[in-house]
């Protein structure tokens, strides 16, 4: 019976399924008893080749690659531009060096220099010691803004580099106010932290970044929390500082439309809208952009006047046209309104300039100032009795014509 069998496996012709590719071995399920037969049958299938890309799949490719390959041909200028500005002015200061004199002078020159750089130095620091100081003044006593980054399983990689780029304005923002707020950072985990420790620096900022979601991070304060969204009912009139608010880190091109309104709502957190509508209307959709969200509240903080954050902040290509031009034409017009003033000024000031000139050139000719009205007056009747006699022959022509016609 083995020698049978023996004999039917050398008959048999050994195929391979998987010999088109190359990574795998070549062993077959009777090589291998661990394998099953659903097994041997599952896996062809998920090894298929794949399909090809549909057409629009592929002009997306392609300007995907090409607009890498700007930005490295870019950065690439920027850095020899960078190389090139670094060498003309080590030029130019050798050529400096080279055209004095003394000795003397020369070491004056570069005392000189060090000075120049000491001082810049110290303002740095200065800049810096000041900028501590005030955020952790916020930390205390500042607005609580936090940024919701637990939507990072919904958005492609170009999206998660986007929504890091506008995390990193957002802190550099901050960073640059007079009054700022403190920032927070929560659900970074995951693809979300990957992205953020990427970051340069990113260890050393002076805001709370947590792995936890807020409403772990923050259970003790779950009253107090408040999520802006633009679908909820409720319109934010002014920032309280008990409260905590919350902005939905997420780059969709509003493919999740109410996602963020849905989670308070199953939450069971406060929603809250900004006051957009009343001062502006947006030429596209009323959704912001993370970064431009926590713009408006720190000009609001620093201003307290909406019109003004919202006219700071969004950019005129999103605004419409009758809009965006009012809160400028206010300025406009008030200085408009200024200049005619003056101009009406002006002018009554050269009609009294001439009348006196009139009235003096009449005096020293001997005229009276009577005369003179009298001859006015006599010229507006000769006028006056011009016009009546052309309207009458008007009047005759039409009767006439009228006769004429008849």
């Amino acid at each position: 019976m083995v020698h049978v069998e023996k004999l039917f496996s050398l008959s048999r012709p050994h195929f391979n399924t998987f010999s088109r590719y190359p990574s795998h071995s070549h062993t077959t399920m009777a090589d291998d008893p661990t394998t099953t037969p659903s097994a041997a049958t599952a896996e062809p299938t998920d090894l298929a080749p794949p399909q090809p890309l549909s057409k629009s799949a592929q002009k997306k490719l392609i300007k995907q690659q090409r607009y890498e390959a700007k930005k490295a041909e870019k950065k690439a200028e920027a850095k020899e531009h960078k190389k090139r500005e670094k060498e003309r002015k080590r030029k130019e200061w050798d050529e400096k060096l080279a055209n004095m004199s003394s000795e003397e002078e020369k070491l004056k020159l570069i005392e000189s220099r060090k000075g120049v750089r000491k001082e810049r130095m110290e303002q740095r620091s200065e800049e810096r010691e000041k900028k501590l100081e005030r955020l952790s003044w916020a930390k205390l006593h500042g607005q609580n803004i936090v940024i919701d980054l637990e939507f990072s399983h919904l958005m492609t990689p170009n999206e998660l580099n986007s929504l890091v780029q506008q995390i990193m304005y957002c802190y550099a923002v901050n960073n640059r106010c007079t009054s700022p707020g403190h920032l927070w950072l929560t659900g970074c985990e995951g693809n979300m932290g990957i992205h953020l420790n990427r970051i340069p620096g990113f260890d050393k900022w002076l805001i709370e970044k947590e792995k936890q979601s807020y409403i772990e991070a923050l259970q003790d304060q779950k009253e107090n929390l408040v999520y802006l969204t633009a679908d909820a009912e409720t319109i934010l009139d002014d920032l309280d500082p008990k409260k905590i608010y919350i902005i939905g880190g997420l780059v969709d091109r509003n493919r999740w439309k109410g996602l963020t309104m849905k989670k308070a709502e199953e939450q069971g957190i406060q929603a809250a809208k900004l006051p957009m509508g009343n001062y502006l209307k947006m030429s596209t959709s009323q959704v912001l952009t993370v970064n431009q969200v926590v713009e408006i509240l720190l000009k609001y903080l620093e201003v307290k006047d909406w019109k003004a954050a919202f006219f700071q902040v969004i950019p005129q290509r999103k605004r419409c046209d009758t809009d965006s031009g009012d809160h400028d034409k206010e300025l406009e017009e008030d200085g408009k309104l200024e200049n005619d003033s003056c101009a009406e000024n002006q002018k009554k000031m050269k009609l009294s300039e001439t009348d006196s000139e009139g009235s003096e050139r009449a005096v020293e000719n001997g005229e009276n100032v009577k005369d003179i009205v009298s001859k006015l007056r006599e010229d507006a009747d000769s006028e006056a009795s011009k016009r009546e006699i052309e309207v009458d022959k008007s009047e005759k022509d039409n009767t006439s014509l009228q006769k004429e016609d008849v």
